[in-house]
């Protein structure tokens, strides 16, 4: 998993509340192989029409957009199903971090094992970087998650939160088996030192 310590990138402005798994990944593409074209599947039906061409009302699709590796969303992003495809597809597109209002729960929760950083700040200060991105299309946004702010494209910061486990999960750029597996030569001790103590279980063979 690729660490995030602070990224500076080009932000997409996406003004829907509730924007769902569905919508981030198709569910007829949720067994296809995770393989190089997964990324192209994000937000494919409002990327794309019936007959594969190109919504010019997306945002994604519009000039200085085309290009974002940050979303700044509305609220509740990422609801619906559990599915982790939404986030596989997300991240394999290249994008590296969603500020938004809220997240739903299981999005939320399979972001940080996938190195996609969700930040969540107060309504009125997502609304106003959403405006300024409108405003300018092609401006970019930091998330310093070392630093724990977001600085917008009037330079202005804004501090979130988030816990600190995660966050130094994040900034080393394990997900939750590759925390564990820091931890290996003190597993391999504790089996090492439970089964001596368990010497006669071994001894009847069971």
């Amino acid at each position: 998993m690729k660490p995030f310590i602070c990224v500076t990138a080009i932000a997409a402005p996406m003004d829907q509340d509730n924007i769902d798994t569905d919508q981030i990944l198709p569910a007829r593409h949720l067994m296809m192989p995770r393989d190089e074209l997964y990324g192209s599947y994000v937000f494919k039906d409002l990327r794309l029409d019936e007959d594969e061409n190109e919504n010019k009302n997306f945002i994604l699709n519009k000039e200085g957009f085309r290009s974002a590796k940050i979303i700044v969303a509305g609220d509740n992003f990422g609801c619906g199903s559990s599915r982790e495809g939404a986030v596989f597809t997300l991240v394999d597109a290249g994008f590296r971090a969603i500020i938004a209002t809220s997240f739903g729960d299981i999005f939320y929760n399979n972001s940080f094992n996938n190195g996609l950083l969700p930040v969540v700040l107060p309504e009125e200060t997502v609304r106003s970087l959403r405006q300024q991105l409108h405003n300018a299309p092609g401006a970019e946004i930091t998330v310093d998650l070392e630093e724990r702010k977001v600085t917008g494209p009037d330079q202005g910061t804004h501090a979130f939160d988030i816990d600190a486990h995660r966050r130094d999960r994040l900034l080393k750029g394990l997900d939750s088996v590759g925390y564990t597996m820091q931890f290996e030569d003190q597993i391999s001790s504790f089996e090492e030192n439970y089964l001596n103590n368990l010497s006669w279980e071994a001894n009847s063979n069971i």
